[in-house]
C-alpha cells in the first residue's frame, strides 16, 4: 500500500496562493483498491505530474463542500468511468456534496454521480466493501455535514479528520487507528474555529496513541513556521511519530510497523506519462516550426493583413 500526497495545503489563502499544493492524495493498492481523497484545485495535474494514473481509481471520497476539497472531483469522476462511458467505481462523501446543504454545495452534478456508486457518510456510519470498509467520523467545521474517515483492512487501519476543531470525543471516533492523517492547519495554540492546531493535535494523539500520525493541509501561518519543525516538536511533546507531509511525499505503508514506512519525494521525471507528452509536444512543436519567427503576410480569404506594432491606448 502506498499514500501519496499531492497537495499539503489548506485553507483559503493557502490555496489561492499554492504556496503549496492543493491536490488532496491518494491511497493506492488497498487491497487492490485506489482512492483518491479531497481532491482539491490541481489534483488532476498533481496526480500525472507525480506519475500516477487518475483512470485505475477506484473511488474518490469528499469529505465537505470547500473548494479546497472537491475542485477537482468531477473531472477525476471522468477518468474513473473512462469519460463517463462505463460503470465503474464508488463516489464517498457528505450529505452536502452529493446533496447540498443550506449554504454549501451540492459539489457533484447528478451527471457525474450517474456512473458510480453513490455513498452519502454520516458520522458513526459504517459501509462495507468486499475489500474494507469505511466508518464516518464526527467533524465540527464550517459545513455541518463534513465527515472524516476510519478505514479498517485485515492488515491496518487509516484514520482521517479532514478539517475539523478538537472536540470531547472527536478521539473515539478514531480509535484503533494504525496511520492517522489529520488536517493542523496552524502552528502551536494558534487555534482557529473549525481547524486542529498543534497543540490540540498533541492533546488529539495522547488519547488516540496511533502508531505513526502524519500531518498535512498548512495554512500559511504554519508553512511561515517550519511544519518540518513543528512536526518534530508534536512528535516530542505526544511520543508519537509524526511527519510533516510534503507535496509529491509517497509513503510505502509497512503494515507491521507503520513507524518505519519508507518515505520517497515524487519528483516531475519520475512520470514517463508526463515526460513522454512533453517531449512529444516539443518535437511537435519543432516540426510545425512553431519556434520560427512568426510572419504575418497574404492568405486565401483576404489581400494581407496589416498590423500596427505600437499602439497605445485611447484617451476619453
Amino acid at each position: 500500500m502506498k499514500i501519496t500526497f499531492l497537495g499539503t495545503g489548506g485553507g483559503r489563502f493557502s490555496t489561492i496562493s499554492q504556496r503549496r499544493m492543493t491536490g488532496g492524495f491518494r491511497i493506492d493498492n488497498l487491497n487492490g483498491i485506489n482512492l483518491h481523497v479531497d481532491p482539491g484545485p490541481g489534483a488532476l495535474v498533481r496526480t500525472y505530474q507525480f506519475g500516477l494514473d487518475p483512470r485505475n481509481l477506484s473511488g474518490v471520497f469528499i469529505s465537505h463542500a470547500h473548494t479546497d476539497h472537491y475542485t477537482d472531483a468531477e473531472v477525476l469522476i471522468e477518468a474513473m468511468t473512462r469519460g463517463m462511458t462505463k460503470e465503474n467505481g464508488v463516489i464517498i462523501g457528505s450529505e452536502s456534496v452529493f446533496n447540498g446543504f443550506k449554504d454549501w454545495g451540492p459539489c457533484i452534478s447528478n451527471y457525474h454521480k450517474s456512473k458510480s456508486e453513490n455513498v452519502v457518510l454520516k458520522p458513526g456510519d459504517i459501509r462495507k466493501f468486499p475489500k474494507f470498509s469505511i466508518k464516518g467520523t464526527k467533524t465540527i467545521h464550517g459545513d455541518p455535514t463534513g465527515v472524516g474517515f476510519q478505514i479498517r483492512t485485515k492488515n491496518i487501519n487509516i484514520s482521517y479528520t479532514t478539517d475539523t476543531q478538537y472536540f470531547d470525543d472527536l478521539a473515539s471516533y478514531h480509535e484503533g487507528a494504525d496511520i492517522f492523517i489529520s488536517s493542523v492547519i496552524r502552528p502551536g495554540s494558534q487555534s482557529i474555529r473549525g481547524h486542529l492546531c498543534s497543540d490540540s493535535f498533541i492533546k488529539l494523539l495522547k488519547e488516540i496513541k496511533p502508531k505513526l500520525a502524519i500531518m498535512t493541509h498548512f495554512g500559511l501561518k504554519m508553512l511561515s513556521d517550519n511544519p518540518v519543525v513543528e512536526a518534530k516538536k508534536i512528535s516530542d511533546a505526544s511520543g508519537v511519530k509524526t511527519l510533516a507531509a510534503f507535496d509529491g511525499m509517497a509513503l510505502d505503508v509497512n503494515f507491521r510497523r507503520p513507524d518505519k514506512s519508507v518515505i520517497s519525494s515524487l519528483k516531475d521525471e519520475n512520470s514517463l506519462l508526463y515526460r513522454r507528452e512533453k517531449q512529444n509536444t516539443y518535437q511537435s512543436s519543432l516540426r510545425a516550426h512553431e519556434n520560427d519567427e512568426l510572419t504575418i503576410g497574404k492568405s486565401k480569404f483576404d489581400k494581407g493583413t496589416t498590423i500596427k506594432k505600437d499602439f497605445t491606448l485611447s484617451k476619453r
